[in-house]
């Protein structure tokens, strides 16, 4: 047990040293900072594209710093990055797991338990981390095993080729998903229909156990008695131990990857109701077996003792606004966990490149510090309240004053309302940006060109 523990920690330094070794080379001066931190809050002003920034980053460290862009990443790439937006009524069961209704066989409805976006995607990452651990041998066995499987249930006649126990009991697949295999039982007086675990038979098929009767499978699993499904998945793993089997299948050493989970307004959501346990493996220290915990609906598993932890390739960003309603709710527990850097109102000026105009992006620029300067001078409001160049982009189809009143104006208001002189507050805000509201003849003029 001493010596399969410290093969399991070399594997883990070496998977470790693999990932310090891709952390260079990145165009943008965040990736290093998320590289380093595991997760990371961008927040501050509304309109520095901190949304569009999380994505950047994504593409920066997907790609090891050959695009800058999410939509020049390949689709497989895409794959390692996810993308959700909080909001007040997401929960855990959206997140992580919950149960979700279900049309059974015979047209009645049931529930079933399916994995929430964060899982799924973690998941996947971390099959990428452990298969990036494992043998040329093992990856080949695991290939070997997968095509055997597929190859038996895809010849299978379902429905009507049968199968029996080693006690006798015929039963015949019915049909089969990524997960499980379904079976009908006729002769049984009790159950007639049954879901066999795939991962089971799969990890039964891969170990060198030779299994000979059912009590080898209940100690192989670690369980004191025997479940109904074990009789089940004995009489399927010999069907495939006898099949004829003569081609090993190959399988590629498997590289290790980054998975980015993107999570926009975060502080929109209750997040101790969205994350629940996870609290603790999301926490950087705990990253790994360190720190594994057992979900809400961890007894409806097909393996109750099976624990969930997050994976030293997931990284995760998070963007807020300072300004939100919701702000002051955000969990600290949750902020304790997460990097947070502020996004200035002035940075990430280089966004503006995307108009194609200097001359329009040294106007935006102009009318931008002139504007954010007044709201600063605003006794009750800060720079958190001040108008980013994301804004701006908007300018590609419409005019400054069309932006003004269709965006900027209603934003600002909403800042100031209820403040004593609001009207004049809005008139300066106006003259900063160099709004001109048109009179009245010109008004008419404009309309009836």
């Amino acid at each position: 047990k001493d010596e399969q523990e410290e093969q399991e920690a070399t594997a883990e330094a070496a998977a470790q040293e693999e990932l310090v070794q891709q952390f260079k080379g990145y165009q943008n001066p965040y990736s290093s900072m998320l590289i380093e931190s595991k997760n990371l809050i961008f927040r501050g002003a509304p309109g520095t594209g901190k949304s569009y920034l999380a994505k950047e980053i994504a593409a920066d460290i997907i790609s090891n710093g050959y695009y800058d862009k999410y939509t020049q990443l390949s689709e497989e790439q895409k794959k390692q990055v996810e993308f959700v937006q909080f909001h007040p009524s997401y929960d855990y069961s959206d997140f992580v797991e919950g149960l979700r209704p279900k049309i059974n066989e015979d047209g009645s409805m049931g529930f079933e338990l399916q994995d929430g976006i964060f899982k799924r995607f973690v998941s996947r990452a971390r099959k990428n981390y452990e298969d990036s651990q494992k043998s040329k041998e093992a990856l080949d066995k695991e290939v070997s095993v997968k095509e055997a499987l597929t190859d038996f249930l895809s010849e299978f006649e379902l429905g009507i080729e049968k199968l029996k126990t080693i006690n006798g009991n015929e039963f015949t697949i019915t049909s089969v998903d990524d997960s499980h295999i379904y079976i009908s039982i006729p002769d049984n007086e009790i159950v007639k229909k049954l879901s066999l675990n795939i991962d089971d038979i799969r990890k039964m098929l891969e170990s060198d156990v030779k299994f000979t009767k059912i009590k080898d499978i209940t100690a192989f699993f670690g369980k004191t008695f025997a479940t109904q499904a074990y009789s089940y998945d004995f009489a399927i793993y010999k069907a495939i131990k006898a099949r004829k089997n003569t081609a090993k299948a190959k399988a590629k050493q498997t590289e290790l990857k980054k998975y980015i989970f993107i999570i926009d307004e975060i502080n929109r959501g209750e997040i101790s109701k969205i994350f629940g346990e996870l609290f603790f493996a999301v926490d950087p220290p705990y990253r790994g077996r360190a720190g594994e915990v057992s979900t809400q609906y961890s007894s409806l598993h097909a393996d109750p003792d099976e624990k969930f932890y997050i994976p030293d390739n997931v990284y995760i960003i998070g963007t807020m606004n300072d300004i939100d309603r919701s702000v002051d709710t955000f969990d600290f527990a949750m902020r304790r966990r997460f990097r947070l850097v502020e996004l200035k109102a002035d940075e990430r000026l280089e966004m503006l490149a995307s108009l194609e105009n200097e001359e329009l992006e040294a106007e935006v620029i102009k009318r931008m510090s002139a504007l954010n300067k007044e709201i600063a001078e605003v006794e009750d409001l800060n720079e958190n309240y001040q108008i980013g160049a994301a804004y701006f982009l908007k300018l590609k189809t419409m005019s400054f004053d069309q932006l003004w009143t269709d965006y900027l104006e209603p934003l600002l208001h909403e800042y100031v309302t209820g403040m004593y002189d609001e009207k004049g507050i809005m008139r300066r805000f106006a003259k900063a940006y160099g709004y001109v509201k048109p009179t009245e003849s010109a008004a008419d003029e404009d309309s009836k060109n």
